[in-house]
């Protein structure tokens, strides 16, 4: 009978030294195989949120900017709000900016009229509260009272103006003051505050049109790297997070407005802008038949503006320069006043920059990285998301009626 006897010896050190070798090796590939990849995982859904962050920014701002100058369709003084004044301020306009972006702002400063991350505008939604003032406002202490014209909805005291709603005022002069319904009284009146800094920018005589209006401003807080909505009243609300960077740009007519007529011997029609008043009459502060786009020179009515550029038929850019030199509408004593250059505008160029709020997944600024991140972030390695930005063009109908 033959016994088998099984070995009872363990592994020897070599081997046991060789297979953990060979574990820590395949465990080291599975690792260096899975870490790029789980960056990827991490960098990828940053990237659709930024871009998903970035459609909600173009079509929030397009859209405003698409109906910028819809102005009354009822009754008087109706038709595009440029007009009467400029629908599009390159600058943030509201009751209460005591400083902008750590910029005190004074009525000396270029600042508050032209900033390059901030843009108000304006445009009269589909409403039927469309009217004119009863009586004349000399003050926003003044009491809101409406004409009940045809257009009116029927059963509706005041036209329709409820509280809270944002209302416009304007007239023939080119000046211009937004207000909210404060209340109601049993009058039949409504208590009005005002949403610029100060008193009304002039008084309005009894048969100003007043109507219900949008006012929309959008800039850049660079404090906390939010795009900001404003409705020059209330709050300011974000849009967007994680901005940095916010630029508009302006395109306008090479032609200044022009009577129609060429010397407005037989009509007051203008190829855009206000119309200015018949020769011999006055209009505002300025010397009769002229206003802030037309002069008389040698008994007729010219453009007061130059041509820009080579004056063919194509936009041109507006400057800085252009849009803050003058001359004033409605004239330079205005608290809203604003550049005649600024009826020009044809279209608004917009650039949106944004990064990820995740410091791991931004590289540092050296070695050229700062053309792909704006703020410096501790990622290292080829998995990092840059800076994502878009540019897109508008062109306001209502500001193109004429081309």
């Amino acid at each position: 009978m033959t016994t088998t006897h099984r070995s009872e010896a363990g592994f020897t050190l070599l081997e046991v030294l060789i297979s953990t070798a060979i574990m820590l090796t395949v465990t080291g590939g599975v690792f260096a195989i899975m870490n790029p990849g789980g960056k990827m995982f991490q960098a990828q859904p940053e990237v659709v949120d930024m871009q998903q962050r970035l459609r909600i920014g173009v079509d929030t701002i397009s859209r405003d900017l698409m109906m910028a100058g819809a102005g009354a369709y009822a009754g008087a003084q109706s038709g595009s709000l440029n007009g009467y004044f400029a629908a599009i301020q390159p600058s943030r306009q509201g009751n209460s900016p005591a400083s902008y972006n750590g910029i005190t702002l004074d009525q000396s400063s270029q600042n508050i009229y032209f900033t390059t991350n901030a843009v108000t505008l304006f445009y009269v939604p589909s409403t039927a509260s469309q009217t004119s003032i009863a009586t004349p406002m000399t003050s926003v202490s003044s009491a809101l009272t409406v004409n009940t014209e045809t257009g009116c909805p029927q059963n509706l005291t005041l036209c329709g103006f409820t509280t809270g709603m944002t209302i416009l005022i304007y007239d023939n002069t080119d000046a211009y003051d937004t207000m909210t319904v404060s209340s109601l009284t049993e009058s039949g009146s409504a208590v009005i505050q005002h949403n610029q800094q100060g008193n009304l920018s002039k008084a309005y005589p009894a048969g100003a049109k007043v109507v219900q209006v949008q006012q929309h401003s959008y800039y850049l807080d660079t404090t906390s790297r939010q795009l900001m909505h404003w409705d020059g009243l209330n709050t300011p609300t974000p849009v967007l997070d994680e901005v940095v960077g916010l630029n508009f740009e302006y395109y306008g007519d090479p032609q200044p407005p022009a009577m129609k007529d060429g010397n407005g011997l037989s009509s007051q029609d203008v190829t855009y802008g206000p119309k200015p008043p018949a020769l011999g009459a006055t209009q505002g502060n300025w010397p009769a038949g002229q206003n802030c786009t037309i002069n008389v020179v040698g008994g007729n009515q010219q453009p007061r503006l130059a041509v820009l550029g080579a004056g063919g038929p194509g936009l041109v850019q507006l400057t800085q320069a252009q849009l803050t030199d003058g001359p004033w509408c409605p004239d330079a004593t205005n608290s809203n006043r604003f550049d005649a250059d600024l009826f020009r505008i044809r279209k608004v160029r917009v650039t949106i920059r944004l990064q990820t709020g995740n410091a791991s997944l931004r590289g540092s600024l050296a070695g050229g990285q700062d053309a792909l991140f704006t703020n410096a972030g501790t990622g290292t390695g080829a998995r990092l998301v840059s800076d994502q930005q878009i540019r897109f063009d508008v062109s306001p109908r209502n500001l193109n009626l004429t081309r």
